[in-house]
């Protein structure tokens, strides 16, 4: 089956979707929806290169995201943001991250912990190594830096949606419950591959102390802008893996924005790729219900603008892009994704 190319306007996001064989038609049209849910929003000369499918998941999961990633170092990224200034809020946080060339960071459960091997106790990692000098992105977000061309060809993120659920391809008349939004998971799931992940996952994940913390070279654009009342009072940003209470913020802490789900394993049970749950913040929002409406928010559309994309328009009223169907009952929350890190080669 030949690839979808989305229709976008002139010096616009677009997407190149590869469907498997055997998807449907009305899971192809799903995708360019999602799609042109997020090219009307961003102004960037890219094309996002996508591979899509059905495939057996996870119990519970609904859809997950590979994304290909790479490093760069955090002075090259910092000057590309600089040069990336677009909104009152791109100028916020450019003028809010770290000043140095390496960041500092809130850090546990590492070998090299100074509280014991593997400790969940907090410690401030600023001892100039890998992790503190590099920033792992999408290729995606990269074409938004102007990091990566925003024509490279390579596939950017593979998206594999469960066949074990029943999916609702239409959501202009609701969504059928006992069905899930495919178009809105699909968005939610374009997300992730745009730049809505956490490395703190990948140190949740191997939280037992066998890596000391120069392996974990993880922290994500959207990491540099994790904070925490412990993180605004160290001038650091929050990077441990815990359950104590994160949040997006532009100025370096000292606004406690949307708040951030805490990790899978010694957080909230969520991955910290996502907003907090049950919360209604938005399109990243960690889980769906059954006959649930999602869509895109002011939090998602701040949080995507202040990590390298550039907005096609800034919303007079926040309310134009709150979430649909929050009155909505969900007769089952299901976590919706897993998702994978995958280096560039």
């Amino acid at each position: 089956m030949g690839a979808l190319v989305t229709a976008a306007p002139a010096h616009a996001l677009s997407f190149n979707f590869n469907p498997a064989s055997g998807t449907s038609q009305q899971a192809i049209n799903g995708f360019a929806a999602a799609g042109t849910r997020w090219s009307s929003l961003f102004t960037d000369n890219v094309t996002v290169n996508i591979n899509i499918d059905f495939s057996t998941l996870g119990a519970g999961i609904l859809g997950q995201t590979g994304s290909t990633q790479a490093l760069y170092l955090y002075t090259d990224v910092k000057t590309a943001m600089t040069a990336d200034r677009t909104s009152s809020d791109d100028f916020t946080a450019v003028a809010n991250l770290q000043a140095a060339s390496s960041l500092k960071l809130i850090m546990n459960h590492t070998s090299d912990n100074p509280n014991g091997s593997g400790s969940a106790g907090l410690f401030i990692d600023n001892n100039n190594s890998n992790n503190n000098k590099n920033i792992r992105m999408t290729n995606a977000n990269a074409k938004a830096l102007g990091l990566l061309a925003g024509n490279n060809t390579a596939s950017d993120a593979s998206i594999s949606f469960s066949n074990s659920f029943t999916w609702d391809f239409d959501s202009s008349n609701g969504i059928t419950a006992g069905a899930f939004d495919f178009v809105g998971i699909a968005t939610h799931e374009i997300g992730h591959a745009l730049g809505f992940v956490s490395g703190v996952d990948v140190l949740d994940g191997n939280g037992t102390g066998s890596f000391s913390s120069a392996a974990f070279t993880f922290v994500s654009t959207l990491d540099l802008f994790r904070h925490s009342v412990t993180s605004r009072a160290n001038n650091a940003i929050d990077w441990a893996a815990d359950n104590r209470d994160k949040y997006f913020s532009l100025d370096g802490g000292t606004t406690l924005g949307t708040q951030l789900s805490t990790g899978l394993t010694y957080g909230d049970g969520h991955q910290a790729s996502h907003w907090k749950d049950d919360l209604g913040l938005g399109i990243m929002d960690p889980t769906a219900g059954y006959g649930e409406t999602l869509a895109i928010t002011a939090n998602d559309v701040q949080a995507f603008d202040a990590i390298g994309w550039n907005l096609a328009s800034v919303p007079d009223d926040s309310s134009s892009l709150m979430l649909l169907g929050l009155g909505t009952a969900a007769i089952a929350i299901v976590r919706r994704r897993k998702h994978s890190l995958v280096a560039a080669a």
